[in-house]
C-alpha cells in the first residue's frame, strides 16, 4: 500500500469517501481485496496466495 496518483491503468474505488487505487491487471489476480485497520497499522487480504505470514501490515513495513 503506498500514496499514488492516479494513472489510465488504475480503477479507483470510493469506499466510505476514501479513495483507493488499484492497478486493474493487479485487481484481475488478486480479486476482492480486503483492508483492515487494526490499530496499529493496515492489514491487507486478497484471493492471491502469498506463501507464510500472508498479511502485511503495521508501521515497520515488514511481512510475516
Amino acid at each position: 500500500m503506498a500514496l499514488d496518483e492516479p494513472k489510465d491503468s488504475d480503477d479507483l474505488f470510493d469506499i466510505k469517501g476514501l479513495k483507493f487505487l488499484v492497478d486493474k491487471e493487479f485487481m484481475e489476480k488478486a480479486q476482492m481485496i480486503k483492508i483492515d485497520f487494526n490499530g496499529m497499522g493496515f492489514s491487507l487480504d486478497s484471493g492471491l496466495d502469498l506463501g507464510q505470514g500472508g498479511n502485511c501490515g503495521g508501521c515497520s513495513g515488514s511481512c510475516g
